[in-house]
Order: C-alpha cells, then structure tokens, then sequence
C-alpha cells in the first residue's frame, strides 16, 4: 500500500527566463527563451512524491488569478490530492527565476496566497493526523509551518522539514522534526560551519536525524548514535537545476513511507534528482516512478 504523504508548503507559477549568463546587478542581458512552469517548494515536493509513488494531499492556497487555477489543475493532473489548496481573493505566488547555460538559477519569491497560511483549520489538523508522512518548508509563514509540526508531532506523523528559504529555526519548530533536510548553504547558514560534516554533526544537537545535499556530490545521512553516510549521485549534465532538491525531498519521504532503509531510499532520490535537472522545469521535469527504477536499476 502507498504512504500517505501531506504536505503544507508554497505554491507557485514559476516564471522562467532562459539566459547565456545571469546579469550581474545594474546589467542587463538578453535571454533566449520564456517560460511558465507550475511551482513553489511545498508544490513541486508534493508533484515528487506523487510521481514517486505515494499518495499525496497538498495544504496549501492559490489566488482568484488564472496562476491559481492552473496550478491547481496541474497538481490534480500529477496526482496529488489537492481538496485543502485553498483560494484566497488576489494575486497567486510566483517565482522569478533566470536560468544560466551551466544549468544554475538565482529565484526572486512574491508570496501571494501563500502568505495566508498562518494556522491550521480543523480539515488540516484531520489531514495530518491520518498522513504516514508530514513534508514541510519555509516559503510560508513560520506560524503554520511550527502548528503543522506540532500537530504532526502531537500525533505520531514523521515529519520533515526543509529549511529553506534559510532561516533560524525556532527551538519549537526543531523540537517536533524527525528529519531535516538542508542543502549545504542552508546547513552552513543554520549552524555557522562550512563543512558539511561539521554543520550535520551540530544539528544533530537539535534533530534526531539530519539530511544535508551536496547538489552533484550527493547527500550526507547523520544520525545520532550512528555513524554518516555519504551516498553519492549520478554524474549528469545539468540543464536546469531548479527544482532539484524539492524532487530529492519528494522522491525520499516516497521511499520512507516504504520503509526503504536510508542508505538505500538517499540513492533512490538522487537518481530522481538527476533525471529532472535533465529538463528544463522544476515540477514538470519530475521523473516518475517507472524512469526512477529504471535508471536506479540501469546504475547499478
């Protein structure tokens, strides 16, 4: 049977601008394409998890705007249950990003709806308390992001957490996460270390187990008691690299909810990982269930 998976988190259209070379500030460049791509870190977690296999349900909000009503049609088309997206009157979330030749992005987030989900309301303390699995992040307001992981936490749901965009994290929000999941910059940003090792080994002060990704290196695992695993990931050439570790994130609670053991489910989702920095999008590069065993198994 499937995990359940819910997830409170941003949703975003994604407006994209393909360039050369990101300007620098005060120039201007011309790029070479535009496009539109459904998105927001809670989103594209969801749409990973969904294609990866587990059933999925997204707390979240949209406008009254045409953004909001194509992500939620874009969301329902990938899977995910989306009865608690809520719309809110006004502008929906969006992210504006520039994609460089080398695959890389800088991203500009306007909020929208997404500033709306402060608390939850009884229909998403109900969602939770039946989910296997809580994904959380930070584009939405700390208030409900800390009620989601108390509720969780109340209840016996895992939860994960990433923390970004990078922020300090309030004793509360830390106390009620099982599993974090930094990438290198937001480990270096929550602990003050710039090896990733030593930034794993401080938040296991904090978490019971802790996640750091190392983009094209692959991940780190540390738990308390136990010794690290660096798990490494396919070399591949990046197209675009936005969207990459929300894919990990989702492909990783799917093999989790599984009960894949760790070492196994991190090379599971990095191999997801790989396959959508192939593409050009971040949702809509998401690998599904069939491409992930076949290119896990095609590595092996």
């Amino acid at each position: 049977m499937a995990p359940h998976i819910v997830v409170l988190g941003s949703t975003n259209m994604d407006l994209v601008a393909y360039v050369p070379e990101a300007p620098r500030r005060g120039e201007t460049v011309t790029g070479r394409e535009f496009r539109t791509f459904p998105g927001g870190k809670g989103a594209n977690q969801a749409v990973a998890a969904a294609r990866a296999g587990a059933t999925v349900s997204m707390i979240g909000a949209v406008g009254t705007d045409a953004f909001g009503t194509q992500l939620r049609t874009a969301l329902d088309h990938s899977g995910v249950d989306t009865d608690l997206l809520r719309t809110v009157e006004g502008a929906t979330g969006t992210a504006h990003i520039v994609v460089d030749d080398d695959g890389g992005n800088a991203i500009v987030v306007v909020p929208g709806a997404n500033a709306t989900l402060t608390g939850l309301t009884h229909g998403d303390e109900a969602l939770i308390t039946s989910a296997d699995l809580l994904l959380l992040q930070l584009e939405i307001p700390l208030d409900g992001v800390v009620a989601a992981a108390r509720h969780a936490r109340e209840h016996g749901v895992r939860t994960v957490l990433t923390p970004a965009p990078a922020q300090q994290l309030p004793p509360e929000l830390l106390d009620a996460t099982d599993l974090l999941i930094p990438n290198e910059h937001e480990a270096a940003a929550l602990t003050g270390a710039a090896d990733p090792h030593a930034a794993a080994h401080a938040l296991l002060d904090r978490v019971p187990e802790v996640v750091v990704t190392l983009g094209a290196e692959g991940s780190l695992y540390a738990a308390r008691g136990a010794e690290p695993v660096t798990v490494p990931a396919p070399r591949v050439t990046a197209v675009d690299t936005t969207g990459a570790g929300d894919t990990f994130v989702g492909a990783l609670a799917a093999a989790l909810g599984e009960g894949r053991p760790l070492p196994s489910a991190l090379g599971w989702a990095s191999t997801a990982a790989a396959l959508s920095v192939q593409r050009p999008g971040a949702a809509a590069a998401m690998p599904y269930r069939t491409e992930i065993d076949a290119a896990a198994e095609a590595e092996r």
